[in-house]
């Protein structure tokens, strides 16, 4: 099983998408799969708040282990990091209209009425993975 059938696997195992995508691709950059969940817990669903798609936070996260900056003076690695960064969220609007929750899911899961929507019309269940497939496809391009 490749990294982005992982990471749907994942998404209707039960995870966030941010956590679907970031442990499928954990293991290669030298995190544990268990880490990778824990970390990419608390960004689901835009933060819980509809912001920017869980996916997205979880491919930015993969993104950064592999091109981010440890050291302030690594001037070199910040602006490849940045530039990886913007290509991705281009990407991924380009493919998808946005890379915000709430427009990809054109409701605000944030309130108990936009949740309802989306439950009510199955975007979790058919929207969703095709944001985490998405999102794993473009990443897996990057790195």
């Amino acid at each position: 099983m490749n990294r982005i059938e992982k990471s749907v696997e994942l998404f209707n195992s039960g995870f966030f998408c941010s956590q679907a995508v970031f442990a499928a691709f954990s293991k290669d950059l030298g995190l544990s799969e268990e880490q990778a969940l824990k970390i990419g817990a608390c960004f689901g669903s835009g933060m819980r708040k509809g912001e920017v798609c869980g996916a997205c936070t979880g491919a930015l996260m993969v993104l950064g282990l592999k091109y981010g900056h440890s050291n302030a003076d690594d001037k070199e690695s910040k602006i490849k990091a940045d530039k990886v960064c913007d290509k991705f969220l281009d990407e991924f609007k380009k493919e998808n209209g946005s890379y915000l929750c709430r427009e990809l899911l054109d409701c605000d899961i944030s309130t108990p009425e936009g949740k309802e929507h989306a439950i009510e019309n199955n975007l979790f269940s058919e929207l969703c993975p095709k944001m985490v497939e998405s999102a794993a496809t473009i990443t897996e391009k990057l790195i």
